[in-house]
């Protein structure tokens, strides 16, 4: 599997690290569960506009990581379902908190 660290262009010309993306990743994953898009709210204190609004924002993306790390059994579902393995969250999570 090739490195998903090393930087990627989008079609805008923003550098987007492997981090953010796999963060989008798991708010996707996220949002479409009731139950854990739910906890995410309570958990962090985001609004459901603030995910519309700001989505991308490094401060969303490790809010929605750091949630994610605090829940073994979502790092490991999250793994699952995404196939990502554990280890590319882990390091997502930690590239993330800054």
């Amino acid at each position: 599997m090739a490195d998903p660290f090393q930087k990627q262009q989008s079609h805008r010309q923003k550098e987007y690290s492997s981090a953010d993306v796999i963060a989008l990743q798991v708010l996707a994953w996220v949002i479409g569960d009731d139950n854990r898009s739910q906890r995410l709210l309570d958990m962090t204190g985001l609004s459901v506009d603030d995910l519309r609004e700001r989505a991308g924002s490094p401060e969303v993306l490790s809010a929605v990581m750091g949630w994610l790390a605090s829940h073994e059994p979502d790092v490991l579902a999250a793994s699952d379902d995404l196939n990502i393995p554990p280890e590319y969250l882990a390091r997502a999570i930690y590239e993330l908190d800054g």
